[in-house]
């Protein structure tokens, strides 16, 4: 259960790290956890491990914070901030890659001892950030739009834009990691390992991501709080 602890502990961490970004350095913080995350996660989707019987990618979970900050930034700072965190993370993944490839670049000296790690960390980096980077873009872009669609839909069903918060934020988020899951695990791993390898991969990170989904719900109340009770800090 080793792996499994890490995945529980690292949700905890990760999600709790979105609220606290927020809470004291309002939206400024969500946009750097947004760049901080995309990074990251493109650097530990490389390592593939086994968690509740399955194969699956590292990186899932902070992947899936980046969909909390724009639930976040959707349902208390509007349609506009929402988009910007995905750009950002967008233009972060670019950067990231460009980068790593320029350092590689350079001849090591005979005393380096990392040149080598780093080559094998980072040789696939280009098709992997390229799949997601579109990838990103497509689902974090069709979770911004479902959302506020639905919103939309219950305040005219309604009459009351703060009621089925739940609702818009579990349907928004399933149906863009479903999207997420399928094109980045195929259009990343896809020759790379087994089709069967591949399959399963898809599987596990979309539980994950399922998971997840459902367990920022109540982070997404507490950050409506937070803002309704003036707790954020003004940017």
């Amino acid at each position: 259960m080793h792996n499994e602890l890490l995945l529980l502990i690292t949700l905890i961490i990760y999600y709790g790290a979105v609220i606290i970004f927020y809470r004291y350095l309002g939206v400024l913080g969500l946009l750097i956890w947004t760049c901080i995350a995309t990074i990251c996660a493109n650097i530990e989707v490389v390592l593939i491990i086994e968690a509740f019987g399955q194969e699956q990618p590292l990186g899932n979970i902070l992947f899936a914070s980046t969909f909390l900050v724009t639930d976040i930034l959707s349902e208390n700072e509007g349609r506009k901030f929402a988009n910007k965190a995905v750009l950002i993370g967008v233009i972060s993944s670019i950067s990231f890659v460009i980068m790593s490839r320029i350092f590689l670049m350079f001849t090591p000296s005979a005393s380096d001892f990392a040149y080598s790690s780093m080559q094998i960390v980072f040789k696939n980096t280009p098709r992997i950030i390229f799949v997601s980077i579109i990838v990103y873009l497509i689902a974090q872009v069709f979770d911004v739009f479902i959302y506020h669609k639905i919103w939309e839909l219950t305040t005219k069903k309604f009459g009351n834009s703060n009621r089925m918060l739940f609702l818009r934020n579990n349907i928004s988020t399933l149906l863009s990691q479903l999207i997420n899951s399928f094109l980045f695990n195929y259009g990343a791993f896809y020759g790379i390992y087994e089709a069967d390898t591949v399959f399963s991969i898809f599987i596990s990170s979309y539980v994950i991501y399922a998971i997840t989904s459902i367990c920022d719900t109540p982070l997404l109340y507490l950050s409506r709080y937070l803002k309704d009770n003036n707790y954020i800090k003004t940017n």
